[in-house]
């Protein structure tokens, strides 16, 4: 397993799984992170186990839907992203189980952000969850790229998501 090499909090029995994705602007990776988990979750008839979000390290773009690029390329894989982008809150630690940042410097204003060691505990890179051979330990940032960096990201989201929703299920079916 993936979060066996971690230092990860238990997960709660037959509570839901709570993830939160985290970027800095949260209109293309984490919106998008997270449209791919709760498509994986509703494929696997699991909706009721899961709560899924995602918010920025930033405060740009709060209320607005995710980058009209990242919908369209998401919407050609059948995912309609229509989160409306916010900032994450230290109280974001009380209610998730686990957080995922997008890259380094996230993952750097998260644990800045965490209010103790076992909330810093809660936050795994998404890189960690992937399983594909890449050149990539992050998921970068396709703002500034043509059509193939939102495809890069949302493969490596499909790769990163499914790893997760496949540890993350078998953690909490280990404890049944």
């Amino acid at each position: 397993m993936i979060i066996d090499s971690l230092k990860y909090p238990p997960l709660r029995h037959n509570a839901p799984i709570k993830v939160l994705f985290v970027c800095l602007g949260n209109i293309c990776r984490s919106p998008a992170a997270e449209g791919v988990l709760k498509s994986i979750v509703e494929e696997n008839n699991a909706t009721e186990k899961w709560v899924i979000d995602s918010a920025g390290t930033g405060n740009y773009h709060i209320g607005d839907l995710p980058d009209s690029r990242m919908r369209a390329h998401a919407r050609r894989r059948g995912l309609e992203l229509t989160h409306r982008c916010r900032q994450v809150h230290p109280c974001d630690f009380d209610e998730f189980d686990i957080i995922v940042p997008m890259d380094a410097s996230n993952e750097r204003n998260l644990r800045a952000m965490a209010p103790s060691p076992e909330d810093e505990s809660k936050i795994i890179p998404m890189a960690k969850f992937f399983t594909l051979a890449t050149r990539h330990d992050h998921v970068p940032d396709p703002y500034y790229e043509g059509a193939e960096g939102f495809e890069l990201v949302l493969d490596l989201l499909q790769d990163g998501c499914q790893n997760l929703f496949d540890t993350l299920t078998a953690e909490t079916l280990d404890k049944v």
